[in-house]
């Protein structure tokens, strides 16, 4: 596991998973939504985060986790390791507020300058999810190898996962 490439909805623990695989295997991190958003929420220009992204992919070593589709092909496909963590909507939801709670108002450490909010528009994105955007991740994932990917669909499966290859859980 050099090169592993994260996927999933929000509230899945993309992020968290990501900085622990990190630290297990002294692998550098990536967090998409950290090159997506610039300090206080602003976008960055898609052409210029699309363009970071991939040079991230093209080094040796990394963990990347983010689902954003105009680069996803070329994640899975220099990836050697591939998680998808293709919760329920119910797991999504429980993720988002979860994490809302535990640290609303606190600096994302994976978006610097971005605290942690939650509004209406965020919160039905995550419930339409699943509707709007998995099957392009279904689709993209039909293409790679079947032995580089893993699919897990509950927190518990990829605990467990995460267990035998390490020897300790993590708080997802």
């Amino acid at each position: 596991m050099e090169r592993i490439c994260i996927i999933g909805g929000s509230g899945t623990g993309k992020t968290t998973l990501a900085k622990n695989l990190g630290e297990q295997l002294n692998l550098p991190v990536y967090h998409i939504d950290g090159i997506h958003h610039l300090e206080n929420w602003e976008i960055r220009n898609k052409d210029e985060r699309d363009r970071i992204i991939l040079e991230k992919v093209n080094e040796d070593k990394w963990v990347i986790d983010g689902t954003y589709n105009s680069t996803l092909k070329q994640r899975l496909e220099k990836a050697d390791y591939i998680i998808y963590l293709d919760y329920s909507t119910i797991a999504q939801i429980k993720g988002i507020l979860g994490r809302y709670i535990k640290n609303h108002g606190k600096e994302k450490q994976e978006i610097p300058g971005c605290k942690e909010k939650l509004d209406w528009q965020f919160f039905w994105w995550v419930v339409k999810w699943r509707k709007n955007k998995r099957q392009k991740i279904i689709e993209a994932i039909q293409e790679v190898d079947s032995d580089k990917l893993h699919i897990f669909k509950t927190r518990k499966e990829l605990n467990k996962w995460y267990v035998n290859q390490f020897g300790k859980k993590i708080q997802l």
